[in-house]
């Protein structure tokens, strides 16, 4: 047999490209009217079309032609994004209950397998969420007692800054320490030292999942999860990490158990080992001890990177305006002056702190595409139909980058938050820890902690940059799973 020549192999090529993308169509459009989107790739579908570390940019840019509902393909998986307040809004508040499911993050479920508070589904995750909030609240989440420890706190972290002595420092560690045991407090019930070297290892531990999961490794790992398996790169150390962190409340919840007493359980641990035994005989129960490890550490990962994100992205920005911080200071020393410490009922006294604190958190847009969302069943929406199973992206940097609620949604502007008179400006498109079922269900604990935080700082500090304020460059590091600000050193000066 003689061999192919060259027109009849690329004849065969493009055939067999035009089969395989027919074959695609079919299969992703087969089961209903799906929303507008880009053409798809066999196997790749629309990753040469995304950024991974701009991937928000791409999205509003794909939304200027397609509409603020679109479908997108991740490799082999199909996602609808939302796009702007209104889709978002009708979609986790509205629709609350269809759009209530997890959708895919192969990166975080390889450790989770539908366990845990953050990734679970179905009765697993209505029973262990429904559970946390109650442990929260009966732990003081929204009450005196957790503003008070969250105060204690607060004095411990400024006697670190003030160990500095006005020398250049990285806050990376401080800052993550303070929320840290503030969550280690309500799940483990005990205080860290901030020298304690298991400590130190497991937030270095979550740190460094919390960067892999935000840079291009952890977004092509989520794209392309069956390859990236076999490929060298820091994505394989987020199992290992994980693994450490199970290690690390394995041991925790051995010495909660040989001291627990029913009738006056101490934190987290004491609850979940309390509902276990209540439940010891029900084949059906959630209550397992899979489920208290990968819930302890999903409160552990989530109660310390979030708030120490928002905090080290803050102290960034206040250096770049110290105009800015001054005026926070005026205000701290009208309202609370330097003799006490701040706390939440002076929040209401101080409208411009308020407002700076909000638009902190509007600015960076700290997960800006959202955890993903899906739909459990064919789902109509609007004009489409949402087919079973769909990862839905409700893009939370739409709705607070919004030019029509916010004047000038890329600026830093705490105006964003006033009103004409200098009283606080309440927003709907305030989404910063999601909306609807899914919301963030320590927000009332954040909200605290960033306020008394941040005041009790500056209230003692002021903050001193390594360069001109005009040099500083405030746009996040990675801007995809998550909006890291970049690395900078600073001194804090006594006042």
């Amino acid at each position: 047999m003689e061999p192919l020549g060259t027109t009849a192999v690329l004849l065969i090529v493009c055939i067999s490209c035009f089969l395989l993308s027919a074959i695609w169509k079919s299969v992703t459009w087969r089961k209903g009217k799906l929303p507008p989107g880009p053409t798809p790739m066999p196997f790749i579908g629309n990753a040469l079309q995304l950024k991974t570390n701009h991937l928000d940019h791409v999205l509003h840019t794909l939304s200027e032609k397609y509409g603020p509902v679109f479908t997108l393909h991740f490799g082999a998986e199909r996602v609808v994004v939302l796009y702007g307040y209104e889709a978002v809004k009708e979609a986790l508040i509205d629709q609350a209950d269809d759009f209530a499911s997890r959708g895919h993050l192969p990166l975080m479920e390889k450790y989770g397998k539908g366990k845990g508070i953050i990734f679970s589904n179905g009765e697993t995750w209505k029973q262990l969420r429904r559970f946390t909030l109650t442990t929260l609240r009966n732990f003081g989440m929204g009450k005196k007692s957790i503003e008070e420890r969250i105060q204690e706190e607060a004095q411990y972290l400024l006697e670190q800054l003030r160990n500095t002595k006005e020398q250049p420092f990285d806050p990376t560690f401080l800052l993550n320490c303070a929320p840290s045991n503030i969550i280690c407090s309500i799940v483990f019930g005990k205080h860290f030292d901030y020298d304690d070297e298991k400590f130190l290892g497991i937030m270095g531990l979550m740190n460094d999942n919390f960067e892999i999961l935000s840079s291009p490794w952890g977004q092509l790992y989520n794209i392309f999860p069956s390859v990236m398996d076999f490929i060298p790169g820091p994505h394989h150390r987020v199992d290992a990490n994980v693994r450490k962190a199970i290690e690390f409340v394995s041991e925790e919840a051995k010495e909660h158990k040989d001291t627990l007493d029913p009738s006056s359980p101490r934190d987290f641990i004491d609850c979940f080992y309390i509902k276990m035994d209540q439940e010891k005989n029900s084949e059906a129960s959630e209550f397992t001890m899979e489920n208290l490890l990968i819930s302890a550490v999903d409160l552990f990962g989530a109660g310390t990177e979030t708030t120490s994100s928002t905090l080290r992205y803050g102290l960034l920005i206040l250096q770049k305006y110290p105009e800015i911080e001054g005026k926070v200071q005026e205000e701290i020393d009208r309202v609370v002056g330097r003799s006490r410490r701040p706390c939440m009922a002076d929040r209401g006294h101080m409208p411009y702190t308020d407002a700076v604190i909000h638009e902190i958190q509007r600015f960076i847009s700290l997960v800006p595409l959202n955890l993903p969302h899906a739909v459990a069943k064919d789902m109509p929406f609007r004009e489409y139909v949402i087919p079973k199973g769909t990862t839905i992206y409700p893009v939370l940097t739409s709705v607070l980058h919004d030019s029509k609620e916010f004047l000038n949604p890329t600026k830093f502007d705490p105006q964003h938050f006033l009103n004409k008179d200098g009283s606080f400006r309440k927003s709907d498109y305030f989404m910063p820890f999601s909306a609807g079922k899914r919301i963030c269900a320590g927000e009332g604990l954040a909200r605290m902690e960033l306020f008394l935080f941040l005041t009790s700082i500056l209230q003692n500090f002021k903050l001193k940059p390594l360069t001109d304020p005009k040099e500083i460059d405030i746009t996040p590091l990675m801007s995809s799973t998550t909006n890291i600000p970049r690395p900078y050193r600073l001194c804090v000066v006594p006042r």
